[in-house]
């Protein structure tokens, strides 16, 4: 396993993120474990999942041009990933994410960040 793989399921058991246990979904399912990734709260944690993220895309030979982050808990994750993908893995892509409610002002619309058109 790479190394960063394990960080990240050490860091998720550490910050109490991945538990184990009978826990009851919204959709009524019962799980043997809760992924509660508003637990990276932290900068430290914030950063560190960016890293993670861009090292498994790194390590995947996926080929992108943008990452998407959808409102709400993924707008920092593609920020985070975008950021430690420059920072680390020496790949510089845009990223963008969306809102929810659509702005009538301002720029508009409901995409935010790098143009999706032709992607």
């Amino acid at each position: 396993m790479q190394a960063y793989k394990k960080e990240f399921i050490d860091l998720a058991l550490e910050l109490g993120v991945l538990r184990f246990g009978e826990f009851t979904l919204k959709s009524g399912r019962v799980s043997p474990y809760f992924f509660n990734a508003g637990l990276f709260n932290t900068g430290y944690a914030a950063a560190r999942v960016g890293r993670y993220y861009a090292a498994a895309i790194a390590d995947s030979d996926l080929k992108f041009d943008q990452l998407f982050g959808p409102a709400y808990k993924g707008i920092p994750l593609a920020a985070l990933t975008a950021a430690s993908l420059a920072e680390h893995q020496d790949i510089d892509v845009p990223f963008a994410f969306n809102r929810k409610e659509s702005k009538g002002h301002g720029e508009g619309g409901n995409i935010v960040g790098g143009a999706l058109e032709g992607r």
